[in-house]
């Protein structure tokens, strides 16, 4: 594994939990860092806010981000990452309950790595982000210095 820091930007806090808990029950290893709207991501990423001083050299293996965000949506994080060199190489995957085609196309298009819709079923759920995680920090190959 290339980095060891999974960013999780949620708001809702039954989503959070349930997402928070999956991954540590599936054994991942990384760290888990939350924001729980896209100012506060954009904070995390670029070491601002109240996250001031952090080692913005320390980038996450990959975000979960979700679509619909309180102060800024996912999309205007994901579009403020990509258009930032410390972050514009950073995993980007939607985790969103959204099932609108112009949604998913609005995600790739501003630079989305992927598009997961959140499952209902708690077990669909687990599959998904276990499939999410042993992708991402198992198979991937990363760009450990940029």
């Amino acid at each position: 594994m290339c980095c060891n820091l999974i960013l999780i930007v949620e708001d809702n806090p039954d989503h959070l939990e349930l997402t928070v808990l999956t991954l540590e029950d599936l054994g991942v290893k990384a760290e888990i860092a939350v924001a729980r709207d896209g100012a506060e991501a954009l904070d995390f990423l670029f070491g601002q806010g109240v996250h001031a001083g952090r080692d913005t050299e320390r980038k996450p293996c990959f975000v979960l981000l979700d679509m619909k965000l309180p102060k800024l949506s996912g999309l205007d994080v994901l579009r403020s990452m990509r258009s930032n060199p410390l972050t514009a190489l950073v995993p980007v995957i939607m985790l969103t309950s959204s099932s609108e085609q112009s949604d998913m196309l609005a995600c790739y298009q501003s630079g989305a790595n992927s598009f997961v819709r959140k499952p209902v079923d708690f077990a669909d759920f687990t599959e998904k982000l276990d499939r999410l995680q042993a992708y991402w920090l198992g198979v991937n190959e990363c760009l450990a210095a940029v």
